[in-house]
């Protein structure tokens, strides 16, 4: 399970998260939506402390983090819980697939490298990239880029893995093998928080979905509750604005 109480992050002046409170229970896959600026990359980024909250608890499992100075041990436990998919990528241009997956497990979590060679090929066969094992990023498409750092995640065997709009940066084409890689894996009940701007993605897999704005959650529920039933007026704009065709039952 995790748990977020009261978390809030500005950057200077401007607040960017306003006291969020958010629960996620195990197997859950959590799809957060919201116009550019709402906090939603931020709080992703605050659950494995890629940026420390200003106030607030976090906890995954059974380690909680209060406020904004942990120990630096805390957070590496907290991290070791966590793997984020960036939406850039963030692979190591000079090493391979087969590498780029390998580097967490030996370098962080100090596994042999003949052990975390078999590791890496399994997660990449299971993203479909079993044949571009020695391939580097410069020999993959943005969507093959993508999948090893999903299989990346995946090696680490983690509790929960957190993506961060993992399409936007691909071409409209190589969307869907992404996609359809992050569905089959929610099908195997790994936990999943998901920001993304894909609604009939996030229709599909999420348990439950997240609409944010300004800092805030304005309402969560089911994908049938926030597409077809939205109870916020504000929610209801989002929705109008990215499906024009959406029709509401109030």
């Amino acid at each position: 399970m995790i748990q977020l109480e009261g978390i809030r992050k500005s950057f200077g002046k401007q607040q960017v998260l306003g006291g969020i409170n958010l629960t996620v229970q195990k197997g859950e896959v959590v799809v957060i939506l919201g116009p550019s600026g709402s906090g939603k990359t931020t709080l992703l980024r605050c659950i494995n402390y890629l940026e420390r909250p200003d106030q607030g608890v976090i906890q995954i499992g059974n380690q909680k983090l209060e406020g904004k100075h942990p120990g630096r041990s805390e957070i590496h436990r907290l991290r070791q819980r966590t793997a984020m998919v960036f939406q850039q990528y963030n692979l190591f241009k000079h090493k391979t697939a087969l590498e780029n997956v390998m580097e967490g497990l030996t370098i962080v979590r100090g596994v042999p490298r003949d052990t975390a060679a078999e590791i890496g090929i399994e997660m990449l066969e299971k993203v479909g990239l079993g044949d571009r094992l020695h391939y580097y990023p410069s020999q993959l498409s943005g969507g093959q880029q993508q999948r090893v750092g999903i299989a990346r995640a995946l090696a680490l065997n983690p509790e929960v893995i957190l993506f961060d709009e993992p399409t936007s940066a691909l071409d409209p084409e190589l969307v869907g093998e992404v996609l359809e890689v992050i569905r089959r894996i929610a099908e195997e009940g790994i936990t999943m928080i998901i920001v993304t701007h894909e609604m009939g993605f996030a229709r599909d897999v999420a348990s439950r979905v997240v609409f944010m704005d300004g800092g805030a959650i304005i309402e969560q529920g089911t994908p049938d509750d926030i597409f077809q039933r939205p109870r916020e007026e504000r929610t209801r704009q989002f929705l109008r604005r990215i499906t024009p065709e959406a029709n509401y039952s109030i």
